[in-house]
């Protein structure tokens, strides 16, 4: 049964309808198609990854804090939902202005385009080239466009053909736009969906898969069976690889493959040093737990794990290329151009610097720096733990500001004296009683000598510590609560093995790391 003229929606309104989806069909099919090219290309000449590490770059400290704060390891993610609303609001406004206006649909998808050529040649990295996949996606985006105007009937006929009488403007073709349209669809999402597992994952994951790590000439001891109090809710001990806290500026993790890797160590040195993977793996390499913990980690925060790391010592690397002995800072930079500057005399005083190839007896995830990333214990991972290394330059502080301390983060700091109540949650209900309170402590490379509680403000109630590992690795403690109804906050804080307490005094991350006792309150029934 027809549908009756009276109940269908104005012409105009169709037309501003066809106009919504063909902009946003043309736009998916532009991001699908440059995405494919940018997996054939090579992975960081996405133009939505491009601008989106663009938009990191340019986003003031305050919007970063904000964003690893609300969102933690998902920031990325909630960047680039943020970009796809936008991305979409701008595609259906261009769509429907474009209805009576075709070249500023057009004009509109070569501004887009534009961005993402510009954003991906310019990024430290890459190189004219890198334009090439939003070239192509805006040639596409815009031949889809002119199609579907056409299937739509949205073009006027030829100027040559006069219009039949009595008609104004011309009507959707429904059915065959909605063919066409379902067409467009399907190479959006199949493009994309291409593109993406070829900028992802392909070729590193295969250079992953086929690595195998030697033993390591100096192999870690066991930790000790009482490192792990096997407390409910608690951390334990080693964070597993799939649950360590990842806290850096990549929207595209980068596809290094080892078979093409190789690392130099320049600048101020007495001999410039270049070194392949193979060569790497076949130095002798140490095994150690360490403790990572990021700048950004707030009082109570999680940005923090423990793991057994196999790497090559960096200091024996660093003393074959002979250190200038005017030398302050050593500046890593990893594939895709990240800056991180180190304290020379923090990486050469003795403690188990390394170059890492191996987190908890695999090789390094994709995400954690595959094939090769620094790891130091002692310092804040902004200050260290460059992932995907690729080159070591000796330089001084003077000389050159790496990339977080040109955002105002402090330029050498140790990292802080610190502990964390794990149970109960904060704002939990219990039942009174004895009440197991338990969590972490940690001072990297200093060690922990004592955690102490205290209840609604009163006296500090020493806890017992876990097993001690090593004094890089954080420690289990905990405390037996006779809890009493009502309501009530309970503090912690540590003392580390210098027999410094850490500070009281409230923090923020910025610029040089939280500090405050962690507290939380509960209800006790």
């Amino acid at each position: 049964m027809s549908t009756p003229a009276t109940d269908r929606p104005p012409r105009s309104d169709r037309r501003r309808g066809a106009g919504a989806a063909i902009g946003l069909l043309s736009g998916a099919v532009a991001l699908g198609i440059a995405q494919l090219t940018a997996g054939l290309v090579g992975g960081a000449s996405s133009p939505v990854i491009a601008v989106g590490e663009w938009t990191i770059d340019a986003s003031p400290e305050w919007l970063k804090s904000f964003a690893i704060r609300t969102f933690g390891s998902n920031d990325k993610a909630a960047l680039l939902t943020g970009m796809g609303v936008v991305l979409v609001a701008a595609a259906i406004v261009l769509g429907i202005v474009s209805v009576r206006r075709p070249r500023a649909g057009i004009a509109g998808l070569v501004v887009l385009g534009g961005v993402g050529a510009i954003a991906a040649a310019t990024r430290p990295a890459n190189g004219p080239g890198a334009a090439i996949p939003a070239i192509v996606g805006t040639i596409a985006g815009i031949a889809s466009f002119l199609g579907l105007r056409r299937v739509a009937g949205l073009d006027p006929p030829p100027a040559a053909t006069p219009p039949e009488p009595g008609v104004g403007t011309p009507a959707v073709d429904r059915r065959g736009f909605l063919f066409a349209g379902a067409v467009a669809a399907g190479i959006a999402a199949t493009t994309a969906f291409a593109g993406q597992y070829l900028v992802r994952r392909s070729t590193a994951s295969a250079s992953r898969a086929a690595v195998r790590l030697p033993k390591a000439a100096d192999n870690a001891p066991l930790p000790p069976a009482g490192a792990d109090l096997g407390i409910p809710g608690v951390a334990p001990f080693t964070t597993s690889n799939s649950s360590f806290y990842r806290v850096d500026t990549a929207l595209f993790v980068p596809a290094v493959d080892a078979a093409g890797w190789s690392l130099r160590v320049h600048g101020m040195v007495d001999r410039e040093i270049a070194i392949d993977y193979e060569q790497l793996l076949a130095r002798p390499l140490i095994e150690r737990d360490i403790t990572l913990c990021c700048v950004s980690n707030p009082v109570g925060g999680r940005y923090i794990g423990n793991a057994r790391w196999l790497g090559a010592p960096l200091r024996a690397l660093l003393d074959e290329a002979g250190v200038d002995p005017n030398a302050t800072q050593i500046v890593s930079r990893s594939s895709d151009g990240f800056t991180v500057g180190t304290p020379a005399s923090v990486a050469l005083d003795g403690r188990d610097a390394m170059l890492a190839v191996g987190m908890n007896g695999a090789p390094l995830p994709l995400e954690h720096g595959f094939p090769v990333r620094m790891v130091i214990p002692g310092l804040y991972g902004y200050e260290s733990a460059c992932k995907w290394i690729v080159d070591i330059e000796l330089t001084t502080f003077e000389a050159f500001s790496p990339y977080w301390v040109r955002r105002g983060w402090a330029q050498q700091v140790l990292i802080k004296t610190e502990s964390r109540i794990d149970t109960p949650k904060d704002g939990a209900t219990l039942v009174a009683g004895t009440v197991p309170v338990a969590g972490i402590a940690w001072a990297q490379h200093r060690g922990i000598s004592k955690v102490e509680v205290s209840v609604d403000g009163g006296a500090w109630t020493r806890a017992t510590l876990a097993d001690e590992d090593t004094q890089d690795t954080w420690r289990q403690w905990s405390y037996r609560w006779n809890a009493s109804s009502g309501s009530h906050t309970v503090a912690v804080r540590a003392t580390d093995g210098t027999g410094a307490v850490q500070t009281p005094a409230e923090a923020a991350p910025f610029p040089s790391g939280a500090t405050g006792d962690h507290t939380i309150a509960v209800e006790v029934r």
